[in-house]
């Protein structure tokens, strides 16, 4: 297909109930249609890229460098204006199909490099100068989903697992998973049912955080609750403590903390 047939925003697209049915429509077609939508990141330019589809990123070039910093927009920017390529629509007698192939290899290996939850998950550990060995504290509060702590706790566990301990267990990331994830948001697409469960220790926290157990700590999503955090500013100093902002555009009410990473730069 010339472009997938979800288009964000038309909620008669939204056909899928799986993700084999979901991942199958842009595995098969040239581009898929995304945009800004609450904020300008979103789960789908990522589910786009890693089943070997081209994002057809609308209005790519008004979105701040310091959000999606790591989006390879130069690459999409060029695959989207090569000749024939419209929106919804490709001119197959001008499209350089071996020029789109090229961009589209380029693209799947930068995704592979630098876009999975692994590496997602490297690039804070390498940020807060973790040493590889320590047990983090990775705390959530409330273990409903949220695409970016997901995300973020889904790379930490493959690269670390049991030295992750996740405050209060957020279930639906397991293999174990026993719900039907239909009922989660977005039907549980790409974020649930990923990592084996290990034995992980979660009692007797607050004694554990006192006696300073933990390398690092992680709050997986700041706005959605900040459990002990009383205890771990007095105990850790802020060297230690890392906080995930995850939420659509807004003015970040926690923009003064040391530490924050931010999903959306606007939100300064």
């Amino acid at each position: 297909m010339d472009f997938a047939p979800l288009i964000p925003g038309q909620l008669q697209t939204y056909i899928y109930n799986t993700e084999e049915e979901y991942y199958k429509d842009y595995q098969r077609s040239y581009y898929a249609i995304t945009t800004k939508k609450g904020g300008w990141d979103c789960m789908r330019h990522y589910e786009i890229l890693a089943n070997g589809c081209i994002p057809y990123f609308v209005d790519l070039e008004n979105c701040d460098l310091n959000t999606m910093s790591l989006l390879p927009r130069d690459l999409i920017l060029e695959a989207m204006h090569l000749d024939g390529v419209s929106y919804l629509h490709i001119d197959h007698s001008k499209f350089d199909k071996k020029k789109y192939q090229q961009i589209l290899d380029k693209l799947l290996l930068y995704t592979k490099q630098h876009l999975s939850t692994k590496a997602l998950a490297q690039r804070l550990l390498d940020s807060l100068h973790y040493s590889g060995q320590g047990k983090i504290l990775f705390l959530s509060y409330n273990p409903e989903p949220d695409y970016m702590r997901c995300s973020l706790l889904i790379g930490l566990k493959q690269l670390l697992g049991s030295r992750i301990v996740d405050v209060p267990r957020i279930p639906h990331i397991y293999t174990n998973y026993k719900e039907n994830i239909q009922n989660l948001y977005g039907k549980g697409i790409t974020y649930t049912k990923i990592v084996k469960d290990q034995t992980v220790d979660r009692n007797n926290i607050l004694k554990r955080i006192l006696n300073k157990e933990f390398e690092l700590i992680i709050y997986g999503s700041v706005h959605r609750g900040l459990l002990f955090h009383d205890v771990v500013r007095k105990t850790y100093p802020n060297s230690q403590i890392a906080y995930v902002c995850g939420e659509d555009f807004h003015h970040c009410e926690y923009a003064h903390f040391p530490n924050l990473f931010l999903r959306e730069f606007e939100a300064l």
